[in-house]
């Protein structure tokens, strides 16, 4: 039963019945100047469907036309969630973008044809309804029935007003039925066309790698300050030394101060702020991530092998990024082990070697599936590069190889 009544609390069928309403309005003004709108005939109705056809595929040209109809069938065809209407998030589905080829004036126009009909047919169909209404609330009172509509009154007499609510539901169903149809034709005949669905992907796609560099950022900055945040306060209360205690604040602070400002920035970029955002640390500044580890209580022993001066930004920014998210994954997994660190650059690429002894009891094979091991694979492969890791002759392997081209 609630299915049933369900379009007369619907206010998307009261949008659509407007919306096709006012398709109808050119053929009245059209038919007000010809052939006149006193009592037509059924070959001055077809004239009123077909005299603004021409001016309909006239205005079909016209590239704003396809967006302002855009608009109007988003706003009164799927006026939304609070129309309680299944598919109501549709009308992102209508592109409210100029015509940019002739296929869309061509689907245009057959949209603006087609709300033509339509709003004809609904409008003489809402005005015959209405009109028999009226002649059955006559025929209640007993007063005289002038037949406007082409459905003869049944009954006369009291019996009449039984009938009375029947043609406003009536109405009212086929209102909702036609407005379905109208909305279905919508999303085929002013949907996006095959370039609006390209752009729209390739900007949702470029939305979607945003977000997981963001989200990479995060993870190595934040979760590499909170590992050795955990680890110097875990050491620092294990050996009660006030001076190894002094250290492992310094440390916190420090790793805490930079993980701040890789937050700041990474917000910069969110919020879309005017303010340049802060500079993403490089390779060069390797020595801080190190010191870092060391701080912890792990024994780091690192070689670099070539000028990081000479790796370009792009590389260089990256390749200290893995190298943060290879030594945070050693004091988070393995705690404070010793650490075998190689940086090698040559004139074509950028080698980055991590290796720790595996702790007792972890697995001795597989290539690992946490989010950060697979944000360094993410990172090697953007820059045309290749990452390895897992277990190594007994010991846990991070080998990246980055391209400097």
């Amino acid at each position: 039963m609630s299915r049933l009544l369900a379009p007369l609390a619907r206010a998307v069928t009261y949008t659509r019945w407007l919306h096709l309403l006012v398709g109808a309005v050119i053929a009245l003004v059209c038919g007000s100047v010809y052939p006149g709108l006193t009592r037509p005939g059924y070959g001055e109705w077809a004239l009123m469907l077909l005299i603004p056809v021409p001016l309909l595929m006239v205005a079909a040209v016209i590239p704003v036309v396809r967006r302002a109809e855009g608009l109007q069938a988003r706003m009164m065809l799927f006026p939304g969630a609070h129309a309680r209407v299944e598919g109501g998030q549709r009308e992102s589905e209508i592109s409210v973008a100029p015509s940019a080829s002739w296929r869309d004036r061509r689907r245009t126009a057959v949209w603006l044809v087609l709300r033509l009909w339509a709003g004809c047919a609904v409008a003489f169909v809402t005005g015959q309804l209405m009109a028999l209404a009226l002649e059955l609330v006559d025929a209640t009172s007993g007063g005289p029935a002038e037949a406007e509509s082409l459905i003869p009154v049944p009954v006369h007499g009291w019996a009449c007003a039984l009938l009375v609510p029947v043609p406003p539901l009536v109405l009212i169903y086929v209102v909702a039925f036609a407005g379905r149809l109208m909305a279905s034709a919508s999303l085929g005949l002013l949907g996006p066309s095959a370039a609006e669905r390209l752009a729209a992907l390739e900007e949702r796609t470029e939305q979607l790698l945003e977000r997981n560099r963001i989200a990479r950022e995060l993870h190595d900055s934040i979760g590499h300050a909170l590992t050795v945040a955990v680890v110097q306060a875990g050491a620092a209360r294990a050996a009660a030394d006030p001076a190894f205690t002094d250290r492992a604040l310094d440390a916190i602070e420090e790793t805490g101060r930079a993980a701040l400002e890789d937050l700041e920035r990474v917000l910069l970029v969110l919020r879309e702020s005017a303010q340049p955002a802060s500079r993403r640390p490089t390779l060069t500044e390797a020595d801080r991530l190190l010191d870092s580890a060391r701080a912890s209580g792990a024994e780091v022993d690192a070689e670099v092998l070539g000028a990081l001066d000479t790796v370009p930004g792009p590389v260089s920014r990256e390749g200290y990024r893995i190298l943060q998210e290879a030594l945070t994954n050693v004091l988070r997994h393995s705690g404070t082990v010793p650490i075998r660190v190689a940086v090698t650059v040559d004139d074509a690429r950028l080698w980055l070697d991590v290796r720790n002894p595996l702790p007792s009891g972890a697995p001795v094979n597989g290539q690992g599936s946490g989010s950060g091991l697979r944000g360094i694979r993410e990172r090697a492969a953007l820059l045309g590069g290749r990452a390895r890791t897992g277990p190594d002759g007994g010991q846990w392997r991070v080998h990246v190889e980055l391209p400097l081209g």
